[in-house]
């Protein structure tokens, strides 16, 4: 039988955007309700998808600001990102750019699989950046756009089965067409 195939995925985004609370319902399908700042935590999980097998390693970064060094390790070996802001929170959005006009720098890359993610959807009283904004930004980069619930489950499998189709389409790969239960 062969190994799985090994696919990193970074979480970036601004502080308090939920990328440990995405992580934690994809991996473990929980949400943790207390605030605990990350330095950096690593998750895996095994999938099997049209009888491949992937193991997925999420790397849930700190969070970042637009004045943030960035670690080169979030660059190296990552097949894939996942940029996180909260519909609820302006600043996360404008950090959230900032972040990816970085990865273009340090890859030289214009393209390379992503996911923009409005997280918080849940909060939608309370929200500061339209839907429409993050769609626009996404089709500039070329991206996938999802707005998610971590507390609710809403759209989180969605945010790493389209990130792992996109990695396996960028890789010549044939399209997994996965479902992530």
């Amino acid at each position: 039988m062969p190994a799985p195939k090994q696919r990193k995925i970074a979480l970036m985004g601004y502080r308090s955007v939920g990328k440990s609370s995405l992580s934690m319902q994809f991996v473990e399908g929980k949400f943790i309700e207390s605030y605990d700042p990350t330095i950096e935590n690593t998750f895996k999980k095994s999938l099997r998808i049209n009888s491949t097998d992937y193991e997925l390693i999420l790397v849930d970064t700190t969070g970042q600001d637009e004045f943030s060094m960035f670690p080169s390790q979030y660059s190296l070996d990552v097949h894939g990102y996942v940029l996180v802001y909260s519909i609820e929170n302006l600043k996360s959005f404008e950090v959230v750019t900032a972040l990816y006009d970085k990865l273009v720098d340090i890859t030289g890359k214009t393209y390379f699989p992503s996911v923009l993610v409005g997280n918080k959807s849940d909060m939608h009283k309370c929200r500061e950046v339209p839907a429409e904004d993050g769609r626009k930004l996404a089709e500039k980069w070329k991206a996938t756009f999802l707005e998610t619930s971590a507390k609710h489950n809403v759209s989180v499998s969605q945010v790493f089965q389209t990130l792992l189709n996109d990695i396996e389409r960028a890789d010549g790969n044939e399209k997994p067409n996965c479902s992530i239960n």
